[in-house]
């Protein structure tokens, strides 16, 4: 019998391995269901590496599942995430947001919109140590919880937040940013980093001056909106490292000049080629120091005009050269004329169609986003 158990033990491997075939291959047609990975009976050095490398979405929901996975993601998880979180106001979510794109991980959305089927199908979860309805959106199988829309906001972030023992880096906001900005410091120990103002009206003076002179915590602007007519800016810009504003018509020479910054990106600007060259000129002389990418679209751009009187200084270069900033900027310089300042740093001053004008000041600069 003894001569016999090897060959029986090659044939029971080899039946074996056809069985597990023949199973992987009915699980990934669907004609078997996944088998069941014990997740908690894992031992925790493994099981903090697999939470770690799990996407923060995912984590959500599985946090949802009970008690103990909540508490195993919140004690275990140590890897950075990938991403700044943020809350957006309009649609309600919270996220990560990467240059690129972002992970949405709960959403909120007005429980009047759901229908009587829908509502038959939500499922209770325990947010908060309350007892929430949270179904699956059907498209990305993102967790949107349908509730009064406001309280919905500030209770899903505070899950978030909470979970991930993170704080709130970035908002955008449709209205009301005073309100908006306030509430995210007051509730966190680590001061708000960027703003984005998305109301497509006009932003009224009192929330334009809250958020370039008076919020000192926010090192990151970006508003999208029209300012108000006759608006203006008389005193000295404070120290912003990511501006952009949309509809620059009412940024002044004189408030560039004030300005102390990374990137400055303005659209619909009103300054001049005049304007443009004096800027050159404070920069040659040492202005706006921390300067890499600075980009404006004026009505009629001139280049010899904004480089009046400084070409004896300026090389043109034919050559591309792909140029990267902080903040996630990427540009194309087909050509430009390199510039040098007193102390050796060179700008490339280059024309973008339509009607921009860029200076890309080198080396470039590895991205501080997160």
């Amino acid at each position: 019998m003894t001569s016999f158990s090897p060959l029986f033990r090659f044939l029971s491997w080899i039946i074996s391995v056809l069985f597990q075939t023949f199973k992987s291959f009915l699980i990934f047609n669907g004609l078997l269901p996944p088998p069941h990975f014990p997740l908690l009976r894992v031992p925790y050095v493994p099981l903090r590496r697999i939470i770690d490398f799990m996407d923060p979405d995912a984590l959500v929901s599985l946090s949802f599942c009970s008690r103990k996975t909540h508490s195993v993601i919140k004690t275990q998880r140590r890897a950075p995430f990938d991403g700044r979180l943020c809350v957006s106001e309009y649609p309600r979510n919270v996220s990560f947001r990467t240059f690129q794109n972002h992970t949405r991980v709960l959403s909120v959305c007005n429980s009047s919109f759901i229908t009587s089927k829908e509502r038959e199908e939500m499922e209770y979860v325990r947010m908060n140590w309350m007892y929430r309805r949270v179904p699956v959106h059907n498209s990305n199988g993102n967790l949107v919880w349908y509730d009064d829309t406001k309280e919905g906001l500030e209770t899903i972030t505070d899950y978030v937040t909470d979970l991930f023992n993170i704080d709130v880096s970035e908002v955008c906001v449709f209205g009301d940013a005073i309100k908006m900005i306030k509430w995210v410091n007051w509730r966190q120990k680590t001061p708000l980093k960027k703003v984005v103002y998305m109301n497509w009206n006009v932003i009224p003076s009192e929330e334009m001056i809250f958020i370039l002179k008076k919020c000192t915590t926010l090192s990151e602007i970006s508003i999208h909106s029209e300012a108000p007519p006759n608006f203006r800016i008389s005193k000295k810009f404070r120290r912003i490292d990511y501006l952009d504003i949309w509809h620059g018509q009412w940024v002044t020479i004189n408030n560039l000049l004030t300005m102390d910054g990374i990137v400055i990106h303005l659209e619909k600007s009103s300054l001049t080629n005049t304007d443009l060259n004096v800027f050159m000129k404070h920069w040659l002389s040492g202005g706006c120091p921390r300067l890499k990418l600075f980009c404006a679209e004026i009505g009629s751009l001139d280049i010899l005009q904004v480089l009046d009187g400084l070409l004896h200084n300026a090389v043109f270069v034919e050559d591309r050269r792909d140029y990267n900033c902080p903040y996630g900027h990427r540009w194309i310089l087909w050509d430009g004329y390199d510039i040098r300042r007193a102390d050796g740093v060179t700008a490339t001053v280059h024309y973008q169609p339509l009607s921009t004008l860029v200076i890309a000041v080198w080396p470039e600069a590895t991205h501080n986003y997160t």
